[in-house]
């Protein structure tokens, strides 16, 4: 196999690095961290260089599907800032590959024109106060009335929620006992009359507000409904169809580019740190702990890239993206944890991008499907048996 990048993603990457350098600051970054808010602008900023595209179909104003040029976009993004790669996965992906993948022909000439220029940010509102890993107990219920959808419920963990145009949530329709049956997928615009929003305070990933969202008998036109009348009580098929192993690269490219960011710092600080009369990137278990995060962190790039380019090809791919989100993030976490070690107490204290990278990657194993999920699929994937 080759595993050298093609022109166009080595392009890509170096184009994101040169806007990135201009246009975004370390106090920048500190400002979102610190306030839990990023401008909606920078959207606006990334997609003037082309990256909102990388997910929206030609003929509605992309470049087409690139799933090489999304993973490399959201690493490029994450190694500067995470939240600046959360708000193009808003976009990019629970936006685009989405309504790319399952809209209505009408859903897709209204909304992926908007999101390829980057006016549009979807949120998820998938868990529940009691539903987490088990999204087929959902409880938010929609009762549709002629051509309008009201629904009633609870969703906690919405990143985002308050910022974005539309909520892609996932309800009940029908009786919960059939569960996996009875769910859809429906467009819920924040401001909608009804819902109230709560601001969640976290640890990390801080810049994009994490909300839950409260819905009294909230009325959404059946417009909005994914896949209109095919995808009424079709919700789980199309939250489990072929755009899943795409949105499965998201999290480990987001926490491989918190690693790399963090091994540059360590790297950098090491050599010019200096204790007992030397740099102390001379001090042999120092030298050690740099060297085993960089064979971390190139294992990480290899499983990602071999992942993102078997689903890229249209190749069945189920058990390398699970196997990626598993390895790649659990693994930035001990990389970040141990390049923190490196800096010592500078890399506990504010004012340092370390203290930061270790908040943001800790999350990273939890979101976007666990560990504890991404063994369960590997193991059925590859059929152990049960017994």
């Amino acid at each position: 196999m080759d595993f050298s990048e093609n022109e166009e993603t080595q392009g890509l990457r170096q184009l994101l690095r040169r806007f990135l350098d201009k246009e975004v600051n370390p106090e920048m970054i500190a400002r979102w961290d610190r306030e839990d808010c990023i401008p909606r602008e920078m959207l606006k900023r990334i997609a003037e260089l082309g990256v909102c595209g990388l997910t929206v179909p030609e003929k509605y104003g992309g470049l087409g599907r690139d799933v090489l040029g999304m993973v490399a976009t959201i690493e490029e993004l994450a190694r500067r800032s995470t939240v600046l790669a959360g708000i193009y996965i808003m976009n990019a992906c629970y936006g685009s590959l989405n309504i790319a993948e399952s809209g209505t022909d009408e859903q897709k000439q209204r909304l992926l024109p908007s999101l390829a220029t980057g006016d549009l940010l979807f949120a998820y509102g998938l868990s529940e106060p009691d539903v987490g890993s088990d999204l087929a107990s959902v409880k938010t219920g929609a009762e549709r009335r002629g051509e309008t959808v009201i629904i009633n419920g609870y969703k906690r963990w919405c990143s985002g929620a308050e910022m974005s145009d539309y909520i892609y949530m996932l309800v009940r329709s029908g009786e919960p006992q059939a569960r996996y049956k009875n769910l859809s997928i429906v467009l819920v615009p924040p401001t909608s009359r009804g819902i109230t929003l709560q601001t969640v305070g976290t640890m990390g990933m801080r810049g994009i507000p994490t909300n839950d969202v409260i819905l009294d008998d909230v009325e959404v036109p059946f417009a909005n409904v994914i896949g209109g009348e095919a995808g009424w009580n079709r919700g789980w098929s199309l939250l489990a169809g072929p755009t899943l192993e795409a949105e499965k690269l998201e999290v480990p490219a987001l926490a491989v580019g918190i690693a790399e960011a963090a091994v540059a710092e360590a790297w950098e600080y090491s050599q010019q740190r200096k204790q007992f009369g030397g740099r102390i990137c001379a001090i042999q278990s120092i030298r050690h702990m740099l060297a085993d995060v960089q064979t971390k962190l190139a294992a990480c790039r290899l499983m990602l890239t071999h992942a993102a380019w078997k689903v890229h090809t249209a190749q069945p791919s189920a058990v390398e993206t699970s196997m990626a989100k598993l390895f790649v993030c659990d693994t930035a976490r001990e990389i970040v944890l141990t390049c923190q070690q490196v800096l010592g107490a500078y890399g506990y204290a504010h004012g340092f991008a370390m203290e930061r990278y270790v908040r943001d990657v800790l999350v990273m194993p939890i979101f976007g499907g666990s560990s504890a999920i991404q063994k369960n699929n590997i193991a059925n994937l590859m059929r152990l048996p049960r017994e």
